[in-house]
């Protein structure tokens, strides 16, 4: 499932950027987002006990952060990525392009470190 969660991950940030390069703010800060989602839940080991992305995000922090897996600044991305998603899919006000593309430039390094963390395994 872990391969099967990073192939996605990358897809949606294939899509991000692709997206942004396009100009639609809110669709790349969304598909940013979901490519840290997928990515958390492939280092999490595909946790499916995680019932709602608060739930994802809070079991990222316990058991990948708090333990010094991951710097806590991914953390802070993957929570700051998430907020800024849920102005782009629910808020009638769209997000402006340089907070996308600081959005999708989080989403790569954070799929960059969780891909880095599984190699080491």
């Amino acid at each position: 499932m872990t391969k099967e969660l990073m192939d996605k991950s990358r897809k949606a940030l294939v899509s991000a950027k692709m997206l942004l390069d396009s100009g639609d703010a809110d669709g790349a800060v969304s598909r940013a987002y979901y490519a840290m989602f997928d990515a958390a839940r492939a280092a999490l080991g595909g946790d499916g006990n995680a019932k709602s992305h608060a739930g994802l995000i809070g079991a990222f922090g316990l058991h990948l952060v708090k333990p010094g897996k991951f710097p806590a600044e991914q953390g802070r991305a993957l929570n700051r990525v998430q907020e800024l998603r849920s102005v782009a899919d629910y808020l009638a006000s769209p997000v402006p392009l340089d907070r996308a593309a600081e959005a999708v430039a989080d989403a790569e390094a954070f799929v960059a470190a969780v891909r880095d963390f599984l190699k080491k395994g």
